[in-house]
């Protein structure tokens, strides 16, 4: 008799153990769901952020030597592909990694390309510097989805 209530209590302890891991499984599927979402856009934004960064060091680059040849008003555009550029970096680094900063550095991001943008924008007659203005137009939006995307957390 003895046994038989031993076998029977393991049964009820096994079936509770069963229906509990199974009601936990649930949540945390759901849960992974939608990390995977969170993390497939935070792949984006960083990658954004990383063809941005080397369009703007580009543009770096023409920038000085259009300045070598003394056209001294791609100075400012220079400084925001620069300035914009180390943005991008950390920005994509940040991101890529799903770190706790990602919104706020997002935000500064798209900030920082808006600038740039705007810089490269005054030289519509520019092939390259049309091209950086496009480039950081793109990651401000990536980086601008991502805010709107932490803020509805």
């Amino acid at each position: 008799m003895n046994i038989r209530k031993m076998c029977g209590v393991s049964i009820v302890t096994l079936a509770l153990v069963g229906v509990i891991a199974f009601a936990q499984q649930g949540p945390a599927q759901e849960k992974k769901v939608h990390h995977m979402e969170h993390d497939a856009m935070m792949q984006e934004c960083a990658k954004a952020c990383s063809d941005c960064q080397r369009e703007c060091d580009l543009c770096t680059t023409h920038c000085a030597h259009l300045m070598a040849e003394g056209k001294k008003e791609h100075l400012s555009c220079l400084m925001n592909c620069q300035d914009c550029a180390t943005c991008c970096v950390s920005c994509s680094q940040i991101c890529a990694r799903g770190g706790p900063h990602s919104a706020l550095m997002a935000e500064c991001c798209a900030k920082s390309c808006d600038q740039c943008a705007k810089a490269c924008e005054a030289f519509p007659d520019d092939k390259e510097l049309k091209a950086c203005a496009a480039e950081c137009r793109k990651c401000e939006k990536s980086c601008k989805m991502i805010v709107k995307h932490m803020a509805s957390k």
